[in-house]
């Protein structure tokens, strides 16, 4: 299976601007740039991309996990924080926090948090990172 996405960009670093699509027509020319990666102007960046692609394919790897063990979500919210740290003359994504909230009948508190950091290692987005990917996982009952 092969997904795409692309990003067009016109101008320099700073006064540049660009826009991201992807296959599926979710993201359409959706404008990004300096101002909006660096100065919170209005318009997507790369890390916040690379946050809710981790934090949706974290989502989906518990929700398998659980169903493995027998259990089924009411609800599972994850949220991706992710830190852009400058490093020698450029930048680095350096970790991502992951926080988790779920509702899971039937979960213990030790198997909940056993489930959660196995996706936490197993989800392909988890993988592909080379950052410090951390996880608080709470589970609601």
């Amino acid at each position: 299976m092969k997904k795409t996405a692309s990003a067009v960009w016109q101008g320099d670093l700073k006064t540049g601007k660009g826009t991201i699509s992807t296959q599926s027509g979710a993201l359409k020319d959706n404008p990004y740039g300096f101002n909006t990666r660096f100065e919170d102007a209005p318009g997507t960046n790369p890390e916040e991309l690379i946050g809710a692609a981790h934090a949706g394919c974290f989502s989906m790897a518990l929700s398998l996990m659980l169903g493995q063990a027998g259990l089924t979500a009411e609800r599972i919210e994850t949220r991706a924080e992710v830190t852009l740290d400058k490093e020698g003359e450029g930048f680095a994504i350096t970790a991502i926090a992951l926080t988790l909230e779920a509702r899971i009948p039937g979960a213990d508190e030790a198997q909940f948090q056993q489930i959660a950091n196995q996706a936490k290692e197993g989800c392909p987005v988890s993988k592909v990172l080379n950052a410090r990917i951390s996880l608080s996982a709470t589970l609601v009952s």
